[in-house]
């Protein structure tokens, strides 16, 4: 029997609830990731009828057009309220289903982040790379729509955003602020970087940096003068940078690792963690700053040096991945299981534990 229920009482239910993304599905009811759970709402289970008007509801004829084309669309999507969602419509086993996850609306203090206060000055570096890595979930758009909102507050600079969909809206404020939207308004993130370099740009945001060509791109516009913040689906800042001189040609690798070794200025790698202090979730990260010693090993391929750099990295503003983890554990911010499960070197975890409580 089909359900009454709208996509409007489903985003809205998303909202009261304070989820981070909602499924509709087919044969089940639809469900809420709270807090990195999914819950199911209390509806009886949506037919292939349910979800295919549920779909029809939110997108428009290009929209539906792909996804009858292409199996699928990806789009943003705003609610009555202001609230935006990214949206991923997708056909399985012939039937249509929907994932939207809701882009948080208000934008984050450093210290709300959990980022220290250090890193805020590479915002007014007037050139280079700055990533920001971790895996789906992780917060990455988050972060790196706060830290814009700070270049937009204090500095006078011509801000451009590449996104595929637009997630976050910056109104101009100190700076001038251009988004554009892959699909929309562009073609692709390699063409936008290329056509962004003839508009006078200061601060170019690449949404994601997923191809040989955009990788390019970025890198080049971060060496001719640009302050480019990307995102990539690493973890760790060594296997970031690993994961970029891997996706070019041999014979081009050398290159770019001095390229890198001359334009990187910050990696940011962060997991988002279930909190058992109270509801919610909070972020681990991974910093890295690009000191001389960092340079040196990227520019001579030992990237597996830079975790000893970070370790030993503090006054420069740096952290490992590990040694965020057991801050957080120590605050009892997260579970042990976490703790353990996300470590880069879990042994050394477990000891650094064992000598804090004598053994």
């Amino acid at each position: 029997m089909a359900t009454s229920v709208t996509m409007h009482d489903l985003m809205q239910a998303t909202i009261d609830l304070g989820g981070s993304d909602l499924h509709v599905r087919a044969g089940v009811p639809p469900e809420i990731r709270l807090h990195g759970a999914l819950e199911p709402l209390d509806i009886p289970p949506l037919t292939p009828e349910d979800t295919r008007k549920l779909t029809e509801e939110i997108s428009n004829e290009s929209h539906w057009r792909e996804v009858e084309e292409h199996g699928g669309s990806d789009f943003a999507l705003a609610y009555e309220d202001g609230t935006r969602f990214r949206v991923s419509v997708f056909k399985e086993r012939g039937r249509y289903g929907v994932v939207m996850r809701m882009i948080p609306s208000t934008l984050l203090t450093f210290q709300q982040i959990g980022l220290p206060p250090a890193i805020k000055e590479y915002l007014f570096k007037p050139r280079g790379l700055i990533l920001v890595t971790g895996p789906t979930g992780s917060g990455k758009s988050t972060t790196l729509a706060s830290m814009l909102n700070i270049i937009n507050e204090e500095r006078n600079a011509h801000i451009i955003t590449i996104e595929d969909p637009i997630e976050y809206y910056h109104e101009s404020k100190q700076s001038l602020v251009t988004q554009r939207e892959i699909g929309a308004d562009v073609p692709s993130f390699a063409e936008a970087i290329r056509r962004a370099l003839r508009q006078d740009p200061d601060v170019i945001l690449v949404g994601e940096m997923r191809d040989l060509e955009t990788m390019q791109a970025a890198i080049t516009a971060a060496e001719t003068g640009h302050l480019v913040f990307a995102t990539l689906h690493t973890t760790g800042s060594a296997e970031t940078v690993d994961r970029i001189v891997d996706s070019f040609p041999t014979e081009q690798q050398s290159q770019v690792r001095t390229q890198l070794s001359v334009g990187l200025q910050l990696v940011i790698s962060q997991l988002l963690l279930k909190r058992t202090d109270k509801p919610g979730r909070v972020a681990a990260f991974e910093i890295m700053v690009a000191t001389n010693s960092v340079r040196s090993r990227i520019r001579d391929n030992k990237t597996f040096q830079i975790r000893s750099d970070i370790q030993t990295g503090a006054k420069y503003g740096m952290i490992s991945l590990d040694d965020s983890l057991l801050q957080h554990y120590r605050a009892r911010r997260i579970s042990y299981d976490d703790l353990i499960s996300k470590a880069q070197e879990p042994d050394s975890v477990q000891q650094k534990l064992r000598d804090s409580f004598g053994g």
